[in-house]
């Protein structure tokens, strides 16, 4: 894989005051360099990917501001400027009252080659793709490289529709990285989706690029272009296809969900709560592509199938492909999911951070619970963010007003029977199907409650079991786990088989 880079430095470098520019130019590793921090009243500071030095000994002034300002493009209103003809993006810090007293000077570079590893799903298929990733990992580099690749080699009608001029640079003509791709600047980026419809509406294309999906009405004018069979291929902030879809406004990017409630017999048939979340829709997008870092990249072939793996729990399957030091990329696909499908939810819980809302209960004892469970999971203050809600069953049945606002949202509510480390962790293991560590008597219990479940199982007859108050949500999913229906009597528990005679 050969990379070639441009980054006209030079022009960056000359917008600067004469002794910041002898210091950058004393700067040994260039190609490092991310950007250059101008604060009024501070040392200049050059950064690189893991670190930053400090450039003069002195503080920058308002003369130096002034000069560098007055050297670069107009402000936009999202207070970005750039240099004519480079990649560049120069972005302000202002006082409220408009006076400018930091800048920004980030290097922008063209890579020709960066998308060799991914080539092949843009130029082989003709399908939607997003890039997801955290700021910095490189979205808009690769962006600018599909664009000159659909346009000049596969000789394809493409527009990029330029927010800040982030994907052509700044001035009236784009820069050489996107070919011969066709350029359309947006005014704010308020005005974005605007421009995305106008340029389906007037300028026929076949490929529309766009970078930074973020507000309702984008996602809303995505799903509009994608209808009309035109490709899209777009960026959005994110860490994982997870992050995506409990994100509310981006969630239909990729399909959406639904809270959707269940009848009793097809509860029992998923062996699931009555309550689940199913993919509302069709993804605007087929294909996702997690950008891990500048050599790791995480594939979704087919989103659609990987939202309903994850709202069932299970990990979905995904392409894996690493450049390696020598340049080759090393392609691995996740293994296919195997039979017991509930060791793989397990596997997959451990491997997230849940986000848990508790309600009624010791904040310090939910803690307590997660870390002896060895589950990844952190407290949530916000309801709509969280996973499911764990609260005091007391809180429950007096319906309080953040108990009927998550049955409301469709969140799934774990009940705890007393605010005890044992009776949460207890109540989280049971809702996440992790085995428990019941004591030689709770196990003898739930031994006797599973044997007398099965023999109802078998007979069709109704038994009886003793109600143990410390672990009895723990006998009744077991009795639930089977199909079967129970009644609590004073102190025991009559396990049903549906439709059949008490013995």
């Amino acid at each position: 894989m050969k990379i070639r880079v441009i980054d006209d430095l030079d022009k960056l470098i000359g917008v600067m005051p004469e002794d910041l520019r002898q210091a950058v130019e004393q700067i040994e590793d260039k190609e490092d360099i991310v950007e250059f921090v101008v604060d009024l009243g501070r040392q200049p500071e050059v950064r690189f990917h893991k670190d930053f030095a400090i450039l003069l000994e002195r503080s920058i002034t308002e003369e130096d501001i002034s000069y560098i300002v007055s050297r670069v493009g107009q402000f936009g209103p999202d207070g970005r400027a750039g240099i004519a003809g480079t990649l560049h993006r120069i972005s302000a810090i202002r006082t409220r009252t408009g006076k400018i007293v930091g800048l920004t000077l980030r290097v922008g570079r063209a890579v020709f080659g960066v998308l060799e590893p991914l080539k092949d799903i843009f130029t082989q298929t003709n399908d939607s793709v997003l890039l997801l990733g955290k700021p910095g990992v490189g979205k808009t580099t690769i962006l600018r490289e599909v664009s000159r690749v659909l346009a000049d080699e596969m000789r394809q009608r493409v527009i990029v529709v330029d927010t800040s001029n982030e994907i052509g640079g700044d001035g009236d003509i784009p820069h050489p990285a996107i070919g011969r791709a066709r350029r359309m600047q947006v005014a704010s980026p308020e005005k974005q989706h605007d421009t995305m419809i106008e340029a389906v509406e007037n300028h026929m294309p076949e490929v529309i690029v766009i970078d930074e999906i973020g507000r309702e009405e984008e996602v809303m004018a995505a799903r509009t272009i994608a209808e009309r069979g035109v490709r899209l291929i777009a960026t959005a902030h994110g860490g994982s296809l997870e992050n995506l879809l409990f994100n509310p406004t981006l969630s239909d990017l990729v399909g959406g969900i639904n809270v959707v409630t269940l009848s009793d017999e097809e509860a029992r048939r998923r062996k699931t709560s009555k309550t689940v979340m199913e993919r509302k829709g069709q993804p605007t997008f087929k294909i996702l592509i997690e950008i891990k870092s500048r050599s790791e990249f995480v594939i979704h072939r087919n989103v659609a199938k990987s939202v309903d793996s994850i709202l069932s729990g299970i990990p979905p399957k995904v392409e894996i492909r690493r450049v390696k030091d020598d340049g080759t990329v090393e392609i691995e696909e996740s293994q296919p999911l195997p039979l017991d499908l509930k060791e793989e939810k397990k596997a997959f819980i451990k491997n997230r951070t849940l986000k848990i809302y508790p309600f009624g209960l010791s904040k310090n004892k939910v803690e307590s619970a997660i870390r002896d469970l060895g589950v990844n999971g952190v407290l949530s203050g916000n309801l709509d963010m969280a996973d499911f809600v764990i609260a005091l069953k007391s809180r429950i049945s007096k319906h309080y007003p953040q108990i009927r606002l998550a049955e409301r949202m469709g969140k799934d509510i774990v009940s705890v029977r007393s605010n005890t480390v044992r009776q949460i962790q207890t109540a989280l293991s049971d809702y996440l199907g992790l085995e428990g560590e019941e004591s030689g008597e709770e196990e003898d219990v739930i031994s006797k409650t599973r044997q007398v479940a099965l023999e109802v199982l078998q007979t069709e007859v109704s038994l009886s079991v003793p109600a143990n108050e410390e672990i009895l949500d723990n006998q009744i999913e077991v009795i639930r786990s089977l199909g079967l229906e129970y009644e609590i009597v004073g102190n025991e528990i009559v396990i049903k088989y549906p439709g059949g005679d008490t013995e």
